[in-house]
């Protein structure tokens, strides 16, 4: 059989190889749908932001349109390269895994704070800087999955999944935009004030029956087609949900072509059109963000791993995943937008379908660079209803947490796995979401406890390092080890 004959007959089930374009197109545009207007929304939260002494806004609206069109491109290219890893001698950079990668909200609360203090350029500089020490940690991943044992991976997955599920419902119910409004418009009308005309407008949309109806069809759908369909309408479930909420939307009258018709066909940008700035504070901030994302990152790996291939992660695969991820800040910060890493919902994705074909997720790099070459492209998907969305990624980040739970799972629940995540989130994950005691906290631990991650993060990985592993257990490591250099070698 011939190459190409080989080539056509490659499963979407398959790592390598090519599928029929009829398969991959929808799985790969699947991808884009889930990950599009999470990757935009961080952007527009920092460009809501006011400077802390003048009132102005921290990011121009040319400054706004021009991080919207590099964070497509940054994460298309930035994916493009997890896909199909670069080998400089020992070192990898990318892990030759479907990973999509987009612009994370792990990072939002640090920018903001950088923002309003400094300024766009100072964030800029500081993920430059943040993202060489994910550089020192992709060098050096043997050394750090010491501290960072499945138990730590597994307790950061949950607590990103549990964060995630009020993001998915919020996107469910209309959005943020219309979430925040709603409360606005409850708080003036408590204290008898008027409540302004476009306050008004926006939080009506929030839980209006359009926005559940689209959101419930596309939740429906997918539940439908996961449940009874077979085979390609079986995969691509979740691409065949969003495109029937699409519709509904449009025939319900809650889409808005109008930025389609004012985007610019073509518009290169160009690198270092916004300047980065050095401060030492946003470049400690950034740092320590950038560590919790590079083990959030280690942890998608292995949950993707653990789901689709019942293995950890081979130390090639999470250096290459975190190389990529401080190469694409690096870029990202470069064209002025702001920092990416692999994203959760399409891990989730490629978790619940098992589709791991990388042909199908170069669709998805493909059209990313696209948008990021072509905002007409990207407004085509922009504006898309958050409802929509949200239908769909409820499933999708329930299944972030319960890959956590069967890292752990497998890891097994001796007394001291038991113990370690009892404290874990007994402590750290209950304390961060005490947002009034966590302001009562002296400044080192407010920073650690006001971000439910870092919290889980880092008290975990303190449980790791003060109650050591049994000899059997570690006996028990050792054989895995070594069973996992054989697989990798074969």
């Amino acid at each position: 059989m011939s190459n190409s004959n080989q080539t056509q007959q490659a499963s979407v089930y398959e790592l390598e190889g090519r599928p029929p374009i009829k398969q991959a197109l929808p799985m790969g545009l699947q991808h884009v749908f889930a990950m599009f207007i999470g990757n935009l929304a961080p952007i527009l939260v920092i460009a809501g932001l006011a400077d802390a002494v003048t009132g102005a806004p921290v990011v121009t609206p040319e400054q706004r349109m021009l991080m919207l069109q590099c964070c497509m491109l940054a994460s298309g290219l930035t994916t493009l390269i997890q896909l199909y890893p670069i080998k400089i001698g020992k070192v990898q950079i990318g892990a030759g895994l479907p990973i999509v990668m987009g612009t994370s909200f792990a990072f939002v609360p640090t920018m903001s704070s950088i923002g309003v203090q400094y300024g766009l350029g100072a964030i800029l500089g500081a993920v430059m800087v943040g993202s060489l020490v994910e550089v020192l940690m992709g060098l050096f991943v043997k050394q750090i999955k010491k501290v960072i044992s499945p138990i730590v991976i597994g307790s950061v997955l949950i607590s990103i999944g549990l964060d995630l599920l009020p993001v998915g419902v919020t996107y469910f119910a209309g959005g943020a935009a219309a979430q925040s409004n709603f409360i606005a418009q409850q708080n003036l009308i408590a204290q008898g004030q008027e409540v302004p005309a476009n306050v008004a407008a926006l939080a009506s949309q929030f839980a209006s029956w359009q926005n559940l109806l689209m959101g419930s069809v596309v939740f429906l759908v997918i539940v439908i087609l996961q449940r009874l369909a077979k085979g390609i309408l079986k995969v691509s479930a979740i691409f065949i949900a969003i495109v029937i909420g699409y519709i509904l939307a449009i025939l319900l009258g809650q889409v808005n072509f109008g930025a389609v018709a004012d985007a610019a066909f073509i518009a290169a940008p160009v690198p270092f059109t916004i300047r980065p700035e050095f401060h030492a504070g946003p470049m400690i901030s950034m740092i320590l963000i950038v560590i919790v994302s590079g083990i959030e990152t280690m942890g998608h790996v292995n949950g993707m791993t653990s789901a689709v291939w019942n293995r950890r992660a081979f130390d090639k695969e999470s250096q290459g995943a975190m190389m990529a991820d401080a190469v694409g800040n690096i870029f990202a910060a470069c064209l002025g937008s702001l920092p990416n890493t692999s994203f959760g919902q399409n891990i989730g994705i490629v978790c619940m379908t098992k589709a791991v074909n990388k042909f199908c997720l170069l669709i998805t790099a493909g059209v990313l660079i696209l948008a990021g070459l072509s905002p007409k492209v990207g407004a085509v998907l922009s504006v898309m209803p958050s409802s929509v969305l949200g239908g769909a990624v409820i499933t999708v980040f329930a299944m972030i947490m319960l890959n956590g739970i069967k890292i752990i799972a497998k890891e097994g629940f001796s007394d001291r796995n038991v113990l370690i995540f009892v404290l874990t989130f007994g402590v750290g994950y209950s304390i961060a979401g005490n947002a009034a005691l966590v302001g009562r906290l002296p400044s080192a631990f407010a920073f650690i406890f006001g971000n439910a991650t870092i919290a889980v993060c880092v008290i975990s990985a303190l449980l790791n390092l003060i109650f050591p592993k049994s000899a059997e257990e570690k006996a028990a490591d050792e054989a895995k080890e070594e069973a996992e250099k054989v697989s990798q070698a074969g």
